[in-house]
């Protein structure tokens, strides 16, 4: 069954607790006149509930005929279990609406498996189905950074957090008592606690309040690893190898010897190329001349190594 939760579009406030589109399908119609969350509440607590017979009856048709109006009634009939629950999650820090709205859709998906013929009432049995619900909205949006991913963890997440009291940090004693009783290690325990208190910091810091330089992204940043960086930093080392290679290849001789010589070579000294005047007295040419042959081999290379660029 997919259903969707609505109401009077012009008295009914989009904040309301509803099931998403995601749903999709038949519609569930609420009472008239809901402004807020207040409101939906004790519209919901007004709904009669079932009797088992009627409970009974009304799952066999969805089952046998996939009839609407009994999912409809089943649905409607155990929204306020959905907002009992809901109530629990309270202290994650959640809007009481989304919770309200994602047990809804585990509600739904608990009416379209029940099984009448089972020997249980559809509260046992849709409470698994709207807690699953509420958990994974729970573990999602909690936190930024998932502080539980397998069902062992999670089931210690939420163990964990009702034994909590406060901010204060479990004792030795503490943790192997909660390892006992949840028959879980202490270092799963510990682990788990250390999650649970740590916060979200933000990578950037804000631009007005003058931490910028402090913030996570100044420090923990790998400019070397950077795909544009690597991306330069490949180009220029084909462009040095490849690309200085072919230029100095189209030029004359003399003016390779003068490039070479002025820019590519270093002294035992360490210090810098040849002269103007060193290459001036082994070619038997003025310095200037040298120059200018420099200048034109400089522009031939250039236009060489753009096919590199």
């Amino acid at each position: 069954m997919n259903a969707v939760l609505s109401a009077d579009p012009i008295e009914m406030n989009t904040n309301l607790p509803m099931v998403p589109s995601r749903a999709g399908g038949m519609a569930l119609t609420l009472p008239t006149g809901l402004g807020n969350l207040d409101a939906y509440i004790q519209a919901v607590h007004r709904i009669p509930m079932l009797t088992a017979d009627e409970e009974q009856r009304l799952a066999r048709e969805l089952r046998d005929h996939d009839s609407v109006d009994a999912a409809r009634r089943l649905v409607m009939s155990h929204l306020r279990l959905v907002v009992s629950i809901a109530r629990q999650y309270l202290g994650y820090g959640l809007p009481h609406a989304d919770l309200i709205q994602e047990g809804n859709i585990g509600l739904m998906k608990a009416v379209r498996r029940f099984d009448p013929d089972q020997g249980v009432r559809l509260v046992s049995y849709a409470m698994h189905w709207i807690k699953a619900e509420i958990h994974e909205y729970v573990l999602r949006n909690w936190r930024m950074v998932k502080v539980a991913t397998t069902k062992a963890q999670r089931k210690l997440f939420f163990n964990l957090r009702s034994h909590k009291q406060g901010n204060h940090t479990f004792s030795p004693g503490e943790v192997d008592a909660v390892a006992r009783e949840l028959n879980v290690k202490p270092e799963e325990v510990m682990e788990m606690e250390t999650r649970l208190s740590g916060g979200d910091l933000a990578l950037e810091g804000q631009v007005d309040d003058g931490e910028e330089e402090f913030a996570p992204i100044a420090y923990l940043a790998d400019n070397h690893n950077e795909p544009t960086r690597v991306i330069e930093s490949k180009r220029q080392d084909r462009m040095q190898v490849e690309g200085l290679e072919e230029a100095l290849g189209k030029l004359d001789p003399r003016s390779r010897r003068i490039i070479e010589a002025r820019w590519l070579q270093v002294n035992d000294d360490g210090s810098g190329g040849a002269t103007l005047h060193e290459l001036a007295d082994e070619f038997g040419v003025s310095a200037e001349r040298i120059r200018q042959i420099e200048v034109a081999a400089m522009k031939k290379m250039k236009g060489a190594l753009q096919a590199f660029a």
